[in-house]
């Protein structure tokens, strides 16, 4: 007989959210709790968390996450950003020894801005300069990749059980209007510090549930626009799939959605006139983006907070709210927890997103 934690569960993995769409801050021990109590779905081998409005003294700076194996890493990458980018200010990531969290590598913070003649001379916006310098850092220089790298936002992932994740990053001391979180259950990848959830490309990031079975199609096609994927895993690709759509192509999140969880050929045909064209037209222009097999999704992005399905629901996912704050989860435990009495509680519909964003004005609480 098979005890707990011998068995292989193949809709492992939890992932959560907390949204405020006053833009009230949270505290990330809030989401800590949630994840927690999804601890079965988990083996111990990935936990990570995002958290957004956690740096209101430095928003308009971004904020880089880097994990160094080595000082030699760390010196090859400092020269490489101070070749790029003006440093605001840089410091080891505050975490707190844990005998649960081991064989950690060198966690340090950078907040910075990219040096105008560079950005300049690059003749790219602002964010393209950056998105391609994190891939220049995590493709060239061995042992140093920056994890995160959005303004006023940060991830925070090891190996080890979430709850342990985020006792070592000292979440309690952190507040913002929106958190996600991730246990991992690494079936058919290696649990290791860079294959944790959450992933993220500047403000974009993805916690999932589930196995991307089109991955090398995605990959393959995301990497012709300069992306490259080398993490390990296959979640790293929705991330630049949702930011290639949203932030390079200039698509609507219902539309990214629509791309990733594209509704069947059958269902476009009988859709009116209008929408039919459109899903039509996304479905052929964006083909190797379409993402097959079983998921569930939590991207998180600047000021908003978006839920999916597959198209067949094949992961399991639910919503609440309660006044302004929107939750989701893999189990509805994980938001009782935090939020026992709830205004509403359903269960998303396969690929049809659920998304939030805070209430105009809200941005000024943060």
């Amino acid at each position: 007989m098979l005890r707990e934690g011998e068995a292989r569960i193949p809709s492992g993995c939890a992932i959560s959210g907390i949204f405020s769409k006053s833009g009230k801050p949270v505290a990330g021990d809030k989401i800590v709790r949630s994840i927690e109590v999804m601890h079965d779905r988990s083996n111990g081998l990935g936990g990570g968390f995002a958290g957004y409005g956690i740096y209101p003294a430095n928003k308009n700076d971004y904020a880089l996450h880097v994990f160094y194996d080595d000082q030699e890493a760390k010196k090859d990458c400092e020269a490489f950003l101070e070749k790029h980018f003006d440093f605001v200010n840089l410091s080891k990531i505050p975490t707190r020894k844990s005998p649960k969290i081991v064989n950690e590598p060198l966690i340090w913070r950078y907040f910075v801005r990219p040096l105008p003649h560079k950005l300049a001379d690059s003749q790219l916006d602002e964010k393209e300069f950056v998105a391609r310098c994190v891939i220049r850092v995590n493709r060239d220089i061995k042992g140093a990749y920056i994890f995160s790298s959005g303004k006023n936002m940060g991830v925070f992932k090891a190996v080890g059980y979430p709850e342990d994740v985020g006792d070592f990053y000292r979440l309690e001391e952190y507040a913002g209007y929106c958190w996600t979180a991730h246990g991992r259950y690494p079936t058919n990848t290696p649990g290791w510090w860079g294959g944790a959830h959450p992933f993220a490309m500047l403000d974009y990031s993805i916690v999932h549930n589930g196995e991307i079975s089109s991955y090398d199609a995605n990959r393959r096609y995301v990497e012709m626009f300069g992306y490259v994927c080398n993490l390990l895993t296959d979640t790293e690709v929705i991330t630049y799939i949702f930011d290639y759509l949203i932030r390079r192509q200039g698509l609507t999140l219902e539309e990214a959605a629509q791309v990733v969880a594209a509704p069947f050929w059958d269902t476009i045909a009988r859709a009116p006139e209008t929408e039919r064209e459109k899903l039509t037209y996304l479905r052929n222009a964006f083909a190797g983006m379409l993402i097959t097999g079983p998921f569930s999704i939590l991207l998180g992005f600047e000021g908003g907070l978006m839920a999916l399905n597959d198209r067949l629901k094949l992961r399991s996912m639910v919503a609440a709210e309660k006044g302004d704050m929107f939750y989701a989860a893999s189990e509805e435990c994980a938001i009782r927890v935090i939020e026992p009495e709830l205004d509403r509680i359903w269960a998303l519909k396969g690929g049809e997103p659920v998304i939030v964003k805070l209430k105009e004005g809200a941005e000024q609480c943060l």
